[in-house]
């Protein structure tokens, strides 16, 4: 494997666990707020995904905004970048989620909750990854999506 298509891979691989870290932290969120305060299975799953996409594009944002890109340039770059590892992860997850029996009923203080939502985030993780990767990969070696995101991260 070349040097370049080493860092490629590199850097593709940085991007797409950036963009799927803040769509977890966003997930879990939305989760568990729903279950604690006993909203539906949908509306808590309305606010997981609401929750996910905001952090997952705010982690992609807030270093390109801090580099002086107006919000109208840093936009369209966070939603080229994640939407695609963002949809596949919040698809995935709240699919397993809804059909583990009782998990999203048993609420966050629920061993069943907490079991629940590690396995569907590792396998929501994983899926996603395997199809945010080489997307990412294609978007970067193409100077766009976070080929972009990454020159105002510094690397």
């Amino acid at each position: 494997m070349s040097s370049n298509s080493s860092s490629l891979n590199r850097v593709a691989f940085s991007a797409t666990v950036h963009c799927l870290t803040g769509c977890a932290i966003g997930e879990v969120l939305g989760l568990v707020i729903g279950t604690a305060l006993g909203w539906s299975n949908f509306a808590t799953i309305v606010l997981a995904v609401v929750l996910a996409f905001f952090f997952g594009y705010s982690l992609t944002m807030v270093p390109l905004l801090r580099s002086g890109i107006a919000l109208a340039a840093a936009l369209p770059l966070a939603f080229a970048a994640d939407t695609l590892s963002i949809t596949v992860m919040e698809i995935v997850d709240n699919l397993v989620m809804v059909v583990v029996p009782g998990a999203m009923e048993a609420g966050p203080l629920s061993l069943l909750f907490w079991g629940a939502l590690a396995f569907a985030l590792a396998f929501a993780l994983a899926v996603a990854f395997v199809a945010a990767f080489p997307v990412n990969r294609y978007l970067i070696a193409r100077g766009k999506g976070h080929a972009v995101v990454h020159e105002h991260h510094g690397h």
